[in-house]
């Protein structure tokens, strides 16, 4: 049966559970172990694996990021939590130069197991270097992968087949959800790397989103299915690999299509969404793809700013009734 968690939870279990089956994992980070993680995600498990297995380390992204990578490289399977992916900056040379490229480089001799987690874009009034969605940044790489989820039981899931990969994962979670409650199925549960979910079924447009947008996406749809328009709703869970069939195929069946991304505009995943669909669904479409996106500039830190700039249900209904050529 399943249970209700917390998203902290689900991840929290998601870790303990691979700690507990492989003696290789462990976990390092800021805060992790004695305060029990700057979100609470790690709490207990210094006590239950004990100093050697949840690590805290200096105030050095850089640093401890090389040293998870020399792990990983090393034979051990190492989580790296973050305390946000925007002070993950700092760690993109361990990142994109060594841990992307380790088994390209060594001719396939070398794997390079590992997970960096933490919360990436907005959390409220933060202003700008706390406030960056960092998906597309980390998807343009070759040799990373990189989940993104809202769903409670997804992320345990999810985390768990992170944790297994023989390549380096990123997942990229929200500060906003930690306390978010959702069913988690009992015993062993596993999600696919590279899947996407339809959360909702329909037939006149398919909106496409991910992450916390998820929320606001939903949220449009109810209030869209109140006018009689029925949208399908796909969760991507996982943005490289991306899932192009599953969007190809609810675009064969509605015709439309709006993509939601908390990112930049330029070059993110919405444009790489839009790209796919065009080549292979082009026939299929009866209207323009739309994309609702974050505001092109840096995130302010007004409230009435932070409202303006952030996608919202208003501006995903309006963005719908766009594709579906319905009057105002």
């Amino acid at each position: 049966m399943p249970r209700k968690l917390q998203l902290r939870e689900s991840l929290r279990e998601a870790m303990s559970e691979e700690m507990r089956r492989d003696e290789t994992v462990f976990l390092m980070g800021e805060e992790v172990a004695e305060y029990n993680g700057a979100y609470k995600v790690s709490k207990g498990m210094l006590d239950e694996f004990g100093s050697k297995r949840v690590i805290d380390t200096p105030i050095a992204e850089l640093g401890f990021a090389g040293i998870g990578v020399g792990a990983a490289m090393n034979g051990l399977r190492p989580i790296v939590e973050f305390m946000t992916w925007n002070f993950a900056v700092l760690a993109f040379d361990q990142i994109v130069n060594n841990a992307a490229k380790t088994l390209s480089q060594s001719a396939g001799q070398f794997n390079c197991p590992i997970v960096f987690r933490g919360p990436s874009g907005s959390a409220g009034q933060l202003a700008q270097q706390h406030s960056q969605t960092f998906e597309s940044w980390m998807a343009n790489v070759p040799g990373l992968k990189v989940v993104s989820c809202v769903h409670v039981g997804d992320a345990k899931g999810l985390l768990k087949s992170a944790i297994r990969d023989n390549d380096p994962v990123c997942v990229m979670e929200s500060e906003l959800l930690y306390g978010d409650v959702g069913e988690v199925p009992d015993g062993e549960y596993l999600v696919p790397i590279g899947v996407a979910a339809v959360r909702r079924s329909g037939k006149d447009v398919t909106i496409v989103s991910f992450n916390k947008m998820m929320k606001v996406v939903e949220a449009a749809a109810e209030e869209l299915a109140k006018e009689g328009i029925e949208a399908e709703v796909i969760d991507l869970r996982t943005i490289r690999p991306l899932d192009h069939h599953a969007i190809v195929a609810s675009v064969k069946k509605t015709n439309r299509l709006v993509v939601v991304d908390e990112s930049w505009p330029f070059a993110g995943v919405s444009a790489e969404i839009a790209y796919e669909i065009q080549k292979y669904a082009f026939d299929y479409l009866d209207a323009p793809v739309t994309r609702v996106n974050s505001a092109d500039t840096s995130l302010p830190y007004a409230e009435n700013f932070v409202k303006a700039y952030l996608p919202n249900p208003e501006k995903v209904i309006k963005a719908v009734k766009e594709v579906m050529y319905v009057k105002k």
